[in-house]
């Protein structure tokens, strides 16, 4: 019988088979399952594992048949992984929001969320890149050459969600000292606050928030196609 895992790999795989847009559609599942899920380091490896399984399934037998087949192949891994690092980043962005919008309705969340949610987002780029480069190693094929070409792209030039995280992490150090200082004890819950609003942005609620997430560099425009575009 399939695991939850096992349908969120099958919907990857088909957003990428139908290889059309597949950088927006498997943002949008990572999306959704990221903000039904607990929001902790090892959920989130989970899915990235499932999400870079399900796009190697898609693409395989494409790397047996022609020169251009091979080619749109690795575009469409390419575009996956891109998704990958868009949602990863807004989640990031949506935590540093959840801080930002409680700050000015004078609420601050807990020490130990913040605390908790700093830890996380210090160890959650080179989750995203631990994960790609074991997916590369396990692929041993044209698979693999691509996703360990895109694991040494974003380690030498950047992605998406280290840049978030870098932002994030200012806004959370700041929230902790303020936490610290007034020993405020509170109701609120950053990973339910964030849910929330990872759904909003997965729902289209937040579209402007989504449209200036998105990964404008340095790997979307080496990926983006015609499809992408439309």
């Amino acid at each position: 019988m399939p695991t939850d895992n096992d349908t969120f790999e099958a919907e990857v795989r088909s957003a990428v088979e139908q290889g059309h847009n597949v950088q927006e559609m498997v943002r949008q599942l990572i999306l959704r399952r990221i903000s039904a899920r607990t929001l902790d380091i090892e959920s989130l490896q989970q899915i990235a594992a499932s999400v870079l399984r399900g796009a190697r399934s898609a693409v395989q037998k494409e790397f047996n048949l022609s020169a251009a087949q091979t080619e749109t192949a690795r575009m469409q891994l390419k575009q996956a992984v891109a998704g990958l690092d868009a949602a990863l980043a807004q989640l990031t962005a949506a935590a540093r929001l959840a801080i930002e919008e409680a700050a000015g309705r004078a609420q601050q969340f807990s020490h130990d969320d913040l605390a908790r949610a700093r830890s996380d987002l210090e160890s959650l780029e080179a989750m995203f890149l631990e994960t790609l480069q074991s997916s590369a190693t396990a692929a041993r094929d044209i698979a693999g050459e691509t996703l360990h070409d895109l694991a040494a792209h974003y380690r030498t030039q950047g992605s998406a969600v280290g840049t978030q995280i870098k932002e994030s992490l200012s806004v959370i150090t700041h929230q902790l000292s303020a936490a610290v200082r007034t020993q405020t004890v509170t109701g609120l819950h950053l990973a339910q606050a964030t849910g929330d609003l990872l759904r909003q942005i997965a729902a289209g609620v937040l579209s402007g928030v989504a449209d200036h997430i998105k990964p404008d560099a340095p790997l979307a425009t080496k990926v983006a196609t015609p499809q992408a575009k439309e």
